[in-house]
């Protein structure tokens, strides 16, 4: 195992795990959104039968949901150690960051390293919020009593707070999304010339397909509230998001 060890203890070992992790949470973000847009099929029980099917199986969800914050995390740990490692290796002024053209530098509050970091923490953010909303209902007891889980998204994204939250947490993630799937298929070896052009556009075409997709759900319930109003669903899933 010690090959291992010092594999993960090396710049290259930890930035190809932070790829292999990368690249199972946007698997993560295409399964959550494809599930989360059944909200739009009118009256809403496609959702709320979409829900219940997937916490059926309860110790499945306890075992995927564990890996998913191991993951995450794992992520989080490993972007925070290769940017402290590329700015001990970086003998250049703070003011600017150069990029890998040399005729061309970047301003260092917009850095894709720097970026990658913030727009990283506040997705972190974003998530801590959707889970203290959906899983723990946090603060919502109350309100969601009772309620469906089709139901609980309306009245939690009815709340403006939470709306421009949510809104925010999107539009990063789709930021991060769009820069981080190209870099980790590089990191793993999918990297060619005849190639990269045509990565770098899927990249981003699946960056704002995550933004405007996750993004719309608080766009819809305070500008179309109706759309995510489902009063008539009687079959009420009561246990969990």
């Amino acid at each position: 195992m010690s090959w291992l060890t010092g594999f993960l203890k090396s710049s290259v070992g930890r930035k190809f795990v932070m790829a292999i992790t990368g690249l199972f949470l946007c698997f993560f973000l295409v399964i959550h959104l494809s599930g989360n847009l059944l909200l739009y099929i009118p009256g809403g029980q496609v959702y709320v039968d979409y829900a219940e099917k997937l916490h059926s199986n309860e110790e499945f969800l306890i075992l995927a949901e564990i890996f998913l914050f191991a993951a995450f995390a794992l992520h989080i740990v490993l972007a925070f150690s290769t940017t402290k490692d590329n700015l001990n290796a970086r003998k250049k002024s703070y003011r600017v960051v150069e990029s890998k053209r040399k005729d061309r530098a970047w301003p260092i509050a917009f850095a894709p390293d720097y970026m990658m970091m913030i727009t990283g923490l506040i997705g972190f953010a974003f998530l801590v919020v959707h889970i203290a909303d959906f899983k723990l209902e946090w603060m919502w007891t109350d309100a969601l009593a009772g309620k469906s889980s089709a139901q609980k998204v309306g009245i939690i994204l009815g709340d403006s707070v939470r709306s421009v939250i949510y809104l925010a947490g999107s539009l990063a993630l789709g930021y991060h999304v769009s820069h981080g799937l190209q870099s980790a298929c590089q990191t793993i070896g999918f990297n060619h010339p005849k190639y990269n052009r045509g990565l770098k556009i899927i990249s981003i075409a699946f960056g704002i397909i995550v933004a405007i997709g996750f993004s719309s759900f608080p766009i819809i319930a305070q500008l179309v509230p109706g759309m995510l109003d489902f009063p008539d669903i009687v079959d009420v899933e009561v246990s969990r998001h």
